[in-house]
């Protein structure tokens, strides 16, 4: 059966057009029950039309926009939906309802031009509110924030029709049943009123004492701000909502140079999405607002990722800027010809410059810089066999990545027969970590990732029935629940559901001085208790952003993997790995073209060499690559003296050297030409960089 037509597409489609499928039902037979009339029929349509359409603002945004796109807009709907009720009621004609029913419509129209009226006021507060620049970690009261109005009246103005239009909904049923006309007069009154009341609380956050600093005292504070708090070293990241983790990987490292750190972003959403770090965030997502940092005393930028608004920040003269990817590995997408566009490239060890030399993508060898990976300090190293009844293998495939190469992920052709090789063996205790993104551009991927942790699931479900009395105490539950809710509130900051990005700000200001250190601690402690929480035997499912891959390298045994950085990374510990080959290349071929597979297993689709792998991690006599990893964790990563974060840092102060010099050179060649538009500039001092 192909995949268009699986049932699991089918239910996925018939889940979807319920909702739409109803609620044209429902006015069909509301405009049936208005026209007969019958007081049962329209009465349950109306009833059920209403609860539809809160149902699709509640549940199902995604076929409300489509709706939206075919001018079914929930405004012409809901005056469908009066406008028969009002025709049901001239069709009863329990009274004289040809003279009334004019009243009863203007005031249905001023009841809906109201809630335009409102809804316009929400779009001028929400730009009074918007400001060019949205900060983390750095105090904004001098901006004059405050809490956002509720997020019925701001943001969901589908919704607020509905809820304010149930009592005129209400009023005329009523009348239909037999009421008065005078049920459907005042339920149309107080929706009118709800309607006012709204209008009014609008109004008030556009006085001049509600409303926060304009646009452009928001952009002089901010230039006055960073020429008080004078950043030198930065990181600059732009991208979706599923990148984040390669920005969150770089907050240690970048909180531990010399200096004063600051990231800088381009999408307000990521903002929130950056995880917990003390380093002062800014936020502009206007080309002409990124380019005041030319005049600040940021000295250079990390960069962790290439994307299309790189380029914007690239053109800052005064700024130098170093490329230092979110992982490395033998993939051509580690040697984007991009690369070339910064000032220096910044890579782990010789590998990756070799890579680079092999690459012929412009970039210069002497533009690359050797620091190693200053995330891996946290690594293990390795400790001998697994002394344990159960031998951990975590198994944490790539995704499928932009190009289709089918060599990319073995979650499709492989993933399935490793993960059941796996199982087989009752000795294993499996962990399993896909990629953030396995799905998300090939469905089959997504598709196989689910059949994988249902085998999962199902092998807990059996085990357990053989393990009946080899659970944890139930204190560990509840340590657990305990250190998360302790962790969640050294690193999450409350909201309100209302809370807009203005609120945010005023709410996230500068951390407690310590608190990165308790959050350090806190972190140790919740991992300890997530791996004591859970019986020895029981494997599981990692999906969630805790615990990190790094936790998950610390209590494994064996790696299984793809062509990755997560190989570059856990040959940190010198544990043995292996690499699943789904390129369909000869092993010898596989090897030579990526030289992070020789010091692993190498595992074919069927995964049939899954006993010996394991029986050479058991039995360290069998374990052929032993001095291979150590040879090759010191060609990929470096040598560890001196420590990689010592490197990593000599490495910024270097850049910022270099910024100095540069500087200085255009400040000269200012002074020596006829003045241009240019205002003169001086060398800035980065002295804190520079220690």
């Amino acid at each position: 059966m192909s995949a268009s037509l699986s049932p699991a597409r089918l239910r996925t489609v018939a889940a979807r057009l319920l909702l739409p499928t109803v609620l044209a039902a429902a006015f069909a037979v509301q405009a049936v029950g208005a026209l007969l009339p019958s007081v049962p029929l329209l009465v349950a349509a109306t009833v059920v039309g209403l609860a539809v359409d809160m149902a699709l603002h509640r549940w199902q945004q995604n076929v409300n926009a489509t709706l939206e796109k075919l001018h079914a807009t929930v405004s012409v709907r809901q005056v469908v939906r009066d406008l028969l009720l009002v025709t049901g009621l001239i069709r009863i004609g329990n009274e004289d309802y040809e003279t009334k029913y004019l009243a009863l419509v203007c005031g249905l129209l001023l009841f809906h031009t109201l809630h335009f009226t409102s809804q316009a006021l929400a779009i001028l507060v929400r730009r009074t509110r918007t400001l060019p620049v949205v900060t983390r970690n750095i105090d904004a009261s001098p901006l004059h924030l405050s809490p956002a109005p509720p997020a019925l009246l701001m943001e969901r103005s589908g919704q607020r029709l509905l809820v304010f239009g149930l009592p005129s909904a209400t009023g005329l049923l009523t009348t239909a049943l037999g009421g008065s006309a005078w049920c459907a007069v005042a339920g149309i009154a107080l929706s009118a009123a709800l309607a006012v009341g709204a209008i009014g609380t609008l109004l008030l956050r556009l006085l001049p004492k509600h409303r926060p600093v304009t646009s452009e005292q928001a952009l002089e504070w901010l230039d006055a701000w960073l020429a008080e708090y004078r950043p030198t070293v930065g990181m600059y990241f732009s991208g979706g909502a599923s990148s984040a983790y390669q920005a969150n990987m770089w907050l240690e490292p970048l909180a531990r140079l010399d200096g004063r750190p600051l990231i800088v972003l381009r999408e307000r959403f990521m903002v929130n999405l950056i995880a917990s770090t003390d380093i002062p965030i800014v936020c502009l997502p206007k080309v002409a607002d990124l380019m005041r940092l030319e005049h600040s005393t940021l000295a250079m930028m990390i960069h962790p990722s290439n994307s299309g608004k790189t380029s914007q920040v690239l053109r800052i003269p005064t700024i130098k800027h170093a490329f230092v990817n979110h992982g490395e590995s033998d993939k051509l997408s580690s040697c984007n010809p991009y690369a070339k566009a910064y000032d220096e490239v910044w890579v782990a060890g010789p590998a990756a410059r070799e890579r680079y030399a092999l690459a012929d993508v412009g970039v210069d060898d002497a533009d690359i810089v050797e620091i190693g990976r200053p995330q891996l300090d946290a690594i293990e190293p390795y400790a001998g066999a697994p002394a344990g009844p159960y031998t951990t293998v975590l198994y944490a495939p790539t995704w499928e990545g932009w190009d289709a190469n089918p060599g990319n992920t073995s979650v499709i052709e492989a993933g399935e027969n490793i993960v059941r090789a796996l199982l087989a063996d009752p000795r294993v205790r499996l962990l399993y970590k896909p990629h953030p993104l396995t799905g998300s551009v090939d469905s089959r991927a997504g598709a196989a990732n689910a059949r994988i942790q249902e085998m999962i699931r199902a092998a807990n479900t059996l085990r357990a029935t053989e393990h009946p009395d080899e659970r944890p105490a139930p204190s560990a539950a509840a340590e657990l629940a305990r250190r998360t809710a302790e962790l969640d509130r050294l690193t999450t900051s409350s909201f309100r559901a209302s809370a807009d990005n203005a609120e945010r700000m005023l709410l996230q200001t500068v951390p407690q001085s310590g608190r990165a250190a308790d959050v350090a601690a806190a972190t140790t402690d919740w991992e300890t208790a997530y791996w004591a929480s859970f019986p020895a035997w029981e494997h599981l499912i990692i999906t969630e952003a805790r615990p990190t891959v790094y936790a998950c390298f610390n209590v494994a045994d064996l790696l299984v993997s793809d062509v990755s950085s997560v190989i570059s990374d856990y040959l940190a510990s010198e544990k043995p790995y292996a690499v699943a080959n789904t390129s369909g290349l000869p092993e010898q071929d596989f090897r030579d073209t990526f030289p992070t597979v020789r010091a692993g297993a190498v595992l074919t689709p069927d995964a049939s060499g899954v006993p010996a792998l394991l029986e050479s991690v058991r039995d360290p006599e069998k374990d052929t690559y032993v001095k291979a990893r150590a040879e090759l964790k010191l060609h990929l990563l470096g040598p560890s003296d001196p420590p990689s974060v010592e490197r990593f840092n000599e490495a910024a102060r270097a850049l910022c050297a270099a910024t100095d010099e540069h500087r200085a050179g255009m400040a000269a060649r200012t002074l020596d030409t006829i003045p241009t538009q240019r205002a003169p500039r001086t060398p800035l001092d980065n002295e804190q960089v520079r220690g």
